[in-house]
């Protein structure tokens, strides 16, 4: 056989025994392998890995909805309860209000309207009246900031533990490929890369459940930081219609 061929086909089996050995190496790593070779500890930190990484996905599609919402309905509520309040229809704008329940900025509107009204044709000083009525539209900022910002202290404590209940994981994994060892007297990488691969697996899961986490969770309180600066402005800008109201009113 010439020596040309004779070589190509000695670089076709080499060929052949890496594409087989690659395959065996990718069986050997197949997550379902790895869970059932998972010792207890292991496999419980795991678990508790999934049910934070379901508690996150579920905080952030309820404020993903709930932000939404708020937002969609504080655009079409604005402009309308403002055309209202410059018509001086005191009444429509406070059912206006009452029809976007969702709207952050609806909320703190009511409030503060709602209070002026009930004590509009009162005998108090016009400035305790615009007080009281600053006081509630606060209230009802304070209530809707802390709406805002439900579920968010959990997601940040998901977003900071998840990554060391992995490394925990990955140590007793470790540990555990270590007494293995010990106990079957086994030497070289080949007798720890399947314990250590199986016990990274913990350290792996932990970063894809933190890093979404943390950066919903940044997203957020941005988000939120929006909305206060919208309320604080909503509310600035009802204690100015006030003012002009008590001034027209005393003329």
């Amino acid at each position: 056989m010439p020596v040309a061929s004779l070589a190509n086909l000695m670089l076709v089996k080499t060929h052949m025994t890496a594409f087989w050995l690659f395959q065996e190496q990718a069986a050997r790593f197949d997550l379902w392998e790895m869970w059932n070779h998972m010792g207890w500890p292991a496999r419980a930190i795991a678990i508790i890995l999934v049910a934070m990484s379901a508690w996150s996905i579920g905080v952030i599609l309820d404020r993903w909805l709930f932000f939404n919402a708020a937002r969609k309905q504080s655009r079409q509520f604005a402009p309308v309860v403002a055309g209202a309040l410059r018509e001086g229809k005191l009444d429509e704008a406070i059912r206006v209000a009452e029809r976007n329940k969702k709207s952050h900025l609806a909320k703190v509107v009511t409030a503060g309207l709602q209070e002026f009204r009930g004590r509009e044709k009162s005998e108090e000083i016009p400035e305790k009246k615009i007080d009281a009525s600053k006081r509630a539209a606060d209230r009802a900022t304070a209530i809707v900031h802390a709406e805002l910002e439900r579920g968010l202290s959990g997601l940040a404590t998901i977003a900071s533990t998840a990554p060391f209940v992995g490394l925990l994981g990955t140590v007793i994994g470790i540990i555990d490929a270590f007494r293995e060892i010990q106990g079957h007297n086994a030497t070289g990488i080949s007798a720890v890369a399947g314990g250590i691969s199986e016990a990274l697996v913990t350290t792996a899961l932990g970063l894809t459940v933190a890093i979404p986490a943390l950066m919903m969770f940044n997203y957020f309180t941005s988000k939120i930081k929006a909305f206060d600066v919208e309320m604080d402005n909503s509310s600035s800008e009802l204690e100015d219609y006030f003012l002009k109201r008590v001034s027209v009113m005393q003329r």
